[in-house]
């Protein structure tokens, strides 16, 4: 029960990250299988090609996820040193500060003003803005964490454009996969809308002409190479 739990709040906090790999892994495969499709009657040529770029897909953006998670990390850190070392300011130091740090979150300067000045005088108040300021909403995943959400959300939405390659004729393959990758793609488009609280209609459309994008591409650089190479 302990681990079901912990593993709803890593899927719930790693939501962002596991949407934006399944984009990735989607779009990037649609495009390169589409291509490789569109100039070959092998299924197996399909299925090496994009099980082959899925899984250095998958590596590169867990490896990403991974850096950029331990950047943000390591930034957090630096700022709650330099947290430490400003809230043991004296008070005429502290009051001078505050109005600076209110303008870098955004705060109008008549709203800062009104601010600093109901808690000058008072250590404590001016201490406990100054930590609201810089306090993380909640906590982040660790890096590792980040990192294999993405791996596990970028291959298997990879796989999806692949499968179909797998199971049927590459006639019959090339129609599923395209009518199977693009139902993911409006449903990725429906949780990149919820997670953003954008319209849902705009944010599919365009999650959708991204992924009919890359399909285009893939099929016009890969008749293009077949046409220059004589095949």
């Amino acid at each position: 029960m302990a681990f079901a739990s912990k593993l709803q709040q890593s899927l719930s906090a790693a939501a962002g990250t596991i949407v934006f790999g399944m984009e990735d892994g989607t779009v990037s495969i649609f495009g390169l299988i589409f291509g490789v499709a569109a100039t070959t009657s092998n299924n197996l040529t399909v299925l090496i090609a994009g099980a082959s770029g899925a899984a250095a897909a998958a590596v590169s953006m867990m490896a990403g996820a991974y850096l950029d998670a331990e950047t943000s990390r390591d930034e957090r850190a630096i700022a709650k040193a330099e947290l430490r070392g400003e809230l043991d300011l004296p008070s005429t130091e502290l009051a001078a500060l505050l109005p600076k740090r209110l303008a870098a979150a955004g705060v109008n300067p008549s709203l800062a003003t009104a601010l600093t000045d109901a808690v000058k005088g008072n250590d404590e108040a001016q201490k406990g803005l100054l930590s609201a300021l810089q306090s993380d909403p909640q906590q982040p995943l660790a890096p590792s964490e980040q990192a294999l959400w993405m791996l596990i959300a970028d291959f298997f939405s990879a796989a999806i454009p692949i499968l179909p390659f797998f199971l049927l004729p590459i006639a019959q393959a090339r129609i599923v996969s395209a009518i199977v990758t693009t139902g993911l793609l409006v449903l990725l488009g429906v949780g990149r809308a919820k997670i953003a609280k954008r319209s849902v209609v705009r944010t599919v459309i365009e999650t959708v002409s991204i992924g009919v994008a890359a399909a285009l591409a893939g099929v016009a650089i890969g008749m293009l190479i077949a046409h220059v190479s004589g095949g």
